[in-house]
């Protein structure tokens, strides 16, 4: 779905390459992906967020049985999923973590692929904002990948106002491809350690790059 604007819009028109383009997005957890991707919004690229279609798909019915049935009723509560108890377990359980997204990817896959096509159908340039884009084999849909970067400092602060314990976000990153490796397969960089006027500016730098050289 696309990121609520970010007010940039009336400054900097949209984003018009000769043809449209599928940026991939990526970077480290807590490096402030959700405030850049509205940037991307507010350049009028549509934001295909995998984890609106995750959160989508996990209040599929046959998605709450399957939870129940393999992972355990005790996440289910009035027939939704609890997704903090949910998310909490299979963190620490690499079976359930597996049995979780043997459920839950494929349906996020398709939901994924279906907004692809409509934006391609519409000759809409798209922010593909997926965390495992890397490891989902997704990278191969896109045009080009830009990393976004923020300090180890900046990502802990940000973890911590979550209410994260202190050792929460590198458990979770411990589940995802390394930063280094992230970055290295990665085409630009926004750097995310300052303010949003800051970050405007890198992204209206990359957007500026990719439509002189599509």
């Amino acid at each position: 779905m696309p990121a609520t604007p970010s007010g940039n819009e009336g400054l900097i028109g949209p984003f018009r390459p000769p043809t449209p383009l599928v940026i991939g997005l990526v970077g480290g957890i807590a490096a402030g992906k959700t405030k850049v991707a509205s940037l991307f919004g507010g350049r009028r690229i549509r934001h295909v967020d995998a984890d609106f279609h995750a959160r989508a798909a996990s209040e599929d019915p046959e998605v709450v049985q399957e939870v129940a049935k393999q992972i355990g009723d005790r996440f289910v509560r009035d027939g939704q999923l609890d997704r903090q108890a949910l998310g909490d377990h299979v963190f620490r359980d690499p079976a359930a973590k597996a049995k979780l997204e043997g459920i839950v990817h494929p349906r996020v896959r398709a939901r994924i692929l279906s907004e692809l096509e409509q934006a391609k159908h519409n000759d809409v340039s798209v922010l593909l904002d997926v965390p495992l884009l890397f490891e989902a084999g997704l990278f191969e849909l896109c045009d080009t990948i830009v990393f976004v970067h923020a300090s180890d400092a900046v990502r802990q602060a940000r973890a911590k106002s979550r209410g994260w314990a202190d050792d929460e976000l590198a458990r979770r990153e411990a589940n995802q491809l390394p930063l280094a490796e992230k970055r290295d397969r990665s085409q630009h960089v926004v750097d995310n350690d300052g303010d949003l006027k800051f970050t405007a500016h890198a992204v209206d730098e990359v957007l500026a790059k990719l439509e002189k050289n599509a």
